[in-house]
């Protein structure tokens, strides 16, 4: 019997709410990756599927912690900062900025979310998530080069129901929601629900003893689905959240020139700041990092049947007001604070037809969306470069995406089907207004002499033709062969830190991922099923972080710039139910890239020279994990009449991430990570008592390495990942 799955995640630093008592994890589970309902084993992509019931039994408590559960996916906070880089089979993008597109599409119920920071903080209540490795763009509004990820909202119900939970953990954390949903009359049906997420402090100041960590976190979502008439439906969205939390702590992994200091205990951390920038900012010298965030949104989904045909409409609006600091340094001194004030706003327009007949299934829409950004980034240099950088950079950005897609899969026989997908998009970016001025000096409008607060402008305009063809195969059934080709293309966009030189705000080109795919997905009764994929992909004019020389001044200039590379692997994954009481999971990916054509500017060489050196990376590896390790163990038994208890021990392996460019001492060590839930509760699933534990074996990793240098020395630090936590959950539902 199927049991109704309950979840919330709460995205930036809450725990995951309860699934009600489920045995979910043995029922089909229906996608829509394809733009209709469809079992998975049905769909010839690369997919990873996650019901609310797999997600809270992982610990899998932001968008974030899915790189532990699904193959070739790598989530990193760029310097533990709320900016995330997304990444697929290696195809990713690393970038501290607000401004720039990002290579794998979040969605949240269809709604694109195009500004990263956006996805770390407006999440809960979750009915699945769907990941999908490869370039998309024929079947969703925004076009990228590394996947998706899906997640659906649990919709609201015919029949009366509600529901709470509280969670408690280690270190004080405590997580609790509730919600309420069902009919308003015989045509109309509401859900509400809210949570919050508070404490957990678990890093400790290596000077003072302070403790850091701590989650503030409020959401509230309301749902009302309306039948306006027989064959027509409307969604009405309106969701918010606030965050007010602490910071990631950095920490030092060699010993500090700087000031100092000494690298201690892991996870042990320290922050700082100079007087000139506490003058800049407002911000206490000795202030902890942290973020104090809000945002809210707004959709409206109307679906109408006309005859074989159906029409789509979603409007969306979705806004984020962000105040965050960040110590970059790990230092009681300002060698590199970072403050961001965002305002940003996105508005966007899908219309989307679809049909099926016999043979052919078909979708074919429009997009539209409009973005602006409103950004103060300042910056604390005082102890690396001088009295003179506590410095401030404002900008603007302004983005407008127009696109056209059509899909469509055609069944030549029984057996075999043929796809097709095309996509043309016109996309718009400026960027104005963006200087770079010193409280110390007065306003250093770059290096060009300019002390009147003039400020630069960029215009980048770019259209680019994607697409999809290829072959589906059913030998057999409940077998499927696919051999496909996509082409996806990620925007391009600006260097947009601060900076003492215009070149700096030279554009960087999209970037294009020629890609070429054979899977297989197969199922052996209700015993085994066993997917598998290949890839190799062609990527043309990849954006990466480097430099580059300005002769006239004879400056060395951080900017991201354009290269040619290559990647290939490949995904094995298997589920097995031996018995109807145990199930056992396991997926296995490998990656492996080098870079085909990259002229790069060797920084040390160049900077003891005083001219340009450069260097060729043709051969050189990428940088990424290249392997990926996922398995489960579950297991539920009976206890009393009408009582289980369920059990279930996870396990995920990183590889080691070599990050090149910054040189071997920069590798982030390979680590593995552990969880284990047992929960009890009657089979109606009224109420479930659950204790968890999460990496478990108390596994000591970092997730990011990096460096910031001055007159003094280097701070080598590290953004550590979090120690063994443990707790108890108990849910009830009506």
């Amino acid at each position: 019997m199927k049991k109704t799955v309950f979840l919330a995640v709460l995205m930036g630093g809450a725990s995951p709410f309860a699934a009600i008592a489920q045995d979910a994890a043995k029922d089909e589970i229906i996608v829509t990756a394809q733009r209709r309902e469809q079992s998975p084993q049905d769909v010839g992509v690369a997919l990873n599927v996650f019901s609310g019931a797999e997600l809270v039994a992982q610990g899998v408590d932001t968008v974030n912690r899915l790189e532990n559960i699904s193959p070739g996916l790598e989530i990193e906070n760029q310097f533990g900062s709320g900016q995330p880089s997304f990444s697929i089979r290696g195809v990713g993008f690393r970038d501290y900025a607000t401004n720039n597109a990002p290579t794998v599409g979040v969605y949240v119920d269809d709604v694109a979310y195009p500004i990263p920071v956006m996805t770390q903080g407006v999440l809960y209540d979750v009915e699945r998530v769907e990941v999908l490795r490869g370039p998309q763009g024929t079947l969703y509004g925004r076009n990228t080069t590394g996947g998706a990820i899906k997640v659906i909202s649990t919709m609201p119900t015919d029949d009366f129901a509600a529901g709470a939970t509280l969670e408690g953990g280690r270190f004080g954390r405590v997580d609790a929601e509730a919600f309420v949903s069902g009919p308003v009359n015989e045509n109309i049906r509401m859900r509400l629900s809210g949570a919050t997420a508070q404490g957990g402090a678990w890093q400790v100041n290596r000077e003072t003893g302070e403790k850091i960590g701590d989650v503030e976190q409020y959401a509230l979502r309301g749902l009302v689905a309306a039948d306006l008439a027989p064959d027509v439906e409307v969604l009405f969205n309106l969701h918010g959240f606030i965050d007010t939390s602490d910071g990631l702590g950095l920490q030092l992994f060699n010993d500090s020139l700087l000031d100092g200091s000494m690298a201690h205990t892991s996870r042990q951390t320290s922050y700082g700041s100079s007087a000139a920038f506490e003058t800049l900012t407002g911000i206490a010298t000795n202030q902890h990092p942290f973020r104090n965030n809000e945002g809210w949104g707004t959709s409206l989904t109307l679906n109408a049947g006309l005859g074989d045909a159906q029409l789509t409409y979603i409007g969306a609006y979705e806004v984020l007001n962000r105040k965050e600091y960040n110590d970059f340094d790990a230092l009681t001194v300002g060698g590199a604070g970072v403050y961001f004030e965002s305002s940003a706003d996105v508005m966007s327009h899908e219309l989307r037809l679809s049909g099926e007949t016999n043979r052919l299934n078909w979708v074919g829409g429009l997009y539209y969306s409009q973005e602006d950004l409103n950004e103060l980034y300042q910056s604390d240099f005082v102890a690396s470069f001088g009295p003179g950088f506590a410095v401030s950079t404002p900008y603007r950005q302004k983005v407008r995406t127009m696109a056209a897609y059509i899909h469509g899969d055609y069944a030549l026989t029984d057996l075999v089907s043929v796809i097709a997908g095309l996509r043309y998009e016109d996309e718009t970016r400026k960027l104005r207004d963006l200087g770079t001025f010193s409280l110390g000096t007065g306003p250093l409008n770059f290096a060009n002499g300019t002390v009147d607060g003039a400020r630069e402008n960029r215009d980048l305009n770019s259209d680019n033709l994607s697409g999809k063809i290829g072959v589906d195969i059913t030998p057999a059934e409940n077998v499927l062969l696919y051999a496909h080709f996509s082409r996806g293309v990620k925007s391009g966009g600006f260097t947009a830190y601060n900076t003492l030189n215009p070149n700096a705000l030279t554009p960087f080109r999209p970037e294009k991922l020629n890609a070429f795919e054979i899977g297989f997905k197969t199922s052996f009764g209700d015993i085994v099923q066993l997917n598998g994929a290949g890839f190799y992909y062609d990527y043309k004019d990849q954006q990466v972080q480097s430099a580059i020389f300005d002769d006239a001044t004879g400056a060395i200039v951080g900017r991201i710039v354009n290269a040619d590379s290559e990647i290939w692997g490949g995904e094995l994954e298997a589920i097995l139910a031996p018995a109807p009481w145990l199930t056992l999971g396991q997926s296995l990916g490998y990656k492996t890239g080098e870079f085909t054509s990259f002229t790069d500017l060797d920084t040390g060489a160049t900077g003891a020279s005083g001219m340009a050196v450069y260097v060729d990376r043709s051969g050189e590896d990428l940088g990424f994990p290249n392997v990926s390790y996922q398995g489960f163990i579950e297991a539920e038994t009976p206890v009393a009449k009408g009582w289980s208890a369920r059990a279930r021990f996870d396990y995920a392996y990183r590889d080691t991430l070599s990050l090149p460019l910054l040189g071997p001492a920069y590798a982030v060590d390979d680590y593995w990570l552990a969880n284990a839930q047992l929960a009890v509760g009657p089979d109606d699933g009224r109420w479930e008592l659950a204790v968890w534990g999460r990496n478990i074996f108390n596994t000591d990793y970092d997730e990011t390495r990096n460096f910031f240098i001055g007159p003094g020395g280097i701070a080598d630090v590290a953004a550590p990942g979090m120690p063994a936590t443990y707790g108890a959950r108990v849910s009830v539902r009506y």
